[in-house]
């Protein structure tokens, strides 16, 4: 067949946090090629798949990744080449029977990843495909949805910025992925200026961050309320025209049982932290919360979701990781109602299907999600339009970023077939 796979070949390239990652290059009996980097990421739950570092302290803190590159020009090449790279799920398979541990950690989920990911690329090529054709063939253009300013301890770890770690907004009312990101843009400068003029404009870790603002608040209410007067005051209406999208990455504030909230200098219980997070939304357009408590607290979960499950969209990141078990265990008891997906937080494209599979059949949201620290691939555009996923975490203000760039040249290729979603995709919550 001409989609088999002549050569793999791995390499060291450094990632938007200038760290070492891995990029693969596959390249199949036709001369299609694909090319991909395993993506990198600040704030990871302790399920993810392991990424094998060397560990080397004298090269980048020990971050370096000659060890899992031997293993895909070596192993992993070996193992792959002749293999039809039109048949994904085979592919998938042989990387994990080959890897053969629970969380990648013989060959390292990094370079897991960046063959899977490159496979996908090359058989898109053989196919003479787009590669969201190839990665499922959807045509719905998520809705439009950007981040806006960074927080919490992970990402900033300031003193004086608020707890939570991404506050993003869904331009509800918008057109298209363009207008949307036009619209969020006002409210950014209009909050970026507010911080200036209050010389409370911070800007640590900026260049890992991807841009944006790490603002300086009194109180984790305080940003809320901000944002929500921004918006009437540009003339729309809170949670008509705009929503938020908060990750508060719970299971970073959580110590010793309590979850330690630095701006307000508050330590509250499980129960207590949740009549927060239910008092919040109460008073603001909250649409969507991630990560809302930590990542093994299931029954605070439960208990969160009978609360406001039916009118807000409650997000598993760090509880889910992309994860089929945990997904499934997470329905079985009623936790949460969303799910992010990070092909890299489970390590193969088929492992990732199969996720989402379920999340669509339970009737939960599915949000696909970058990684900081990210390059110059936009892979998960693709994937959230290939898969009909509806909802992406894409987009930062002020920069805009490749994803939104990709959005929009998947809906010129779509031309007439292109489906925006808009607020469709949160319709139970609106």
């Amino acid at each position: 067949m001409a989609s088999r796979i002549k050569s793999i070949h791995a390499r060291e390239v450094f990632d938007t946090k200038g760290l070492p990652t891995v990029e693969v290059s596959m390249l199949l009996e036709d001369g299609s090629s694909g090319l991909a980097a395993a993506p990198g990421g600040t704030s990871r739950g302790s399920s993810e798949p392991f990424d094998l570092r060397d560990g080397d302290q004298s090269y980048f803190n020990g971050m370096g990744v000659g060890k899992a590159i031997h293993n895909v020009n070596t192993e992993i090449a070996g193992r792959l080449k002749g293999m039809d790279a039109a048949d994904q799920d085979a592919i998938d398979r042989a990387l994990l029977e080959l890897d053969g541990t629970g969380n990648k950690s013989r060959l390292g989920g990094n370079a897991v990843i960046a063959t899977s990911l490159a496979n996908a690329k090359a058989a898109a090529g053989a196919r003479g495909v787009e590669l969201f054709e190839h990665l499922g063939g959807g045509t719905e253009i998520p809705v439009s949805l950007a981040n806006i300013m960074y927080g919490g301890p992970a990402y900033v770890g300031v003193a004086g910025t608020a707890d939570f770690q991404e506050y993003k907004l869904y331009a509800l009312s918008a057109a298209g992925p363009k207008d949307g990101y036009l619209r969020i843009s006002r409210i950014y400068e209009r909050l970026r200026e507010m911080t200036v003029r209050n010389q409370g404009f911070g800007i640590p870790r900026l260049a890992q961050l991807a841009g944006g603002l790490a603002a300086r608040f009194d109180s984790n209410e305080e940003p809320f309320a901000a944002v929500t007067a921004l918006i009437e005051e540009e003339g729309y209406i809170p949670g008509k025209d705009f929503g938020f999208y908060i990750d508060m990455a719970a299971t970073q504030l959580y110590e010793d049982g309590k979850y330690h909230l630095r701006a307000d200098n508050q330590v509250l219980s499980r129960e207590e932290w949740i009549g927060r997070i239910v008092d919040l939304c109460n008073r603001y357009p909250i649409i969507s919360m991630e990560d809302c408590l930590h990542e093994d607290d299931w029954d605070g979960w439960v208990e969160l979701t009978k609360r406001l499950g039916d009118r807000v969209q409650l997000v598993g990141d760090d509880l889910f990781t992309t994860n089929p078990v945990r997904l499934r265990k997470g329905i079985d008891m009623g936790a949460a109602n969303a799910v992010v997906i990070k092909p890299n937080q489970v390590g193969t494209l088929t492992e990732t299907f199969e996720t989402i599979r379920i999340a669509k059949a339970a009737g939960y949201g599915t949000i696909v999600s970058g990684r900081s620290g990210e390059l110059w691939d936009p892979y998960i555009a693709h994937l959230c339009v290939g898969q009909s996923l509806g909802q992406g975490k894409m987009v930062n203000c002020p920069a805009g970023g490749q994803h939104l760039n990709e959005l929009m040249r998947i809906q010129d290729h779509l031309g007439g077939r292109a489906v925006y979603v808009g607020r469709s995709a949160l319709a139970k919550f609106l």
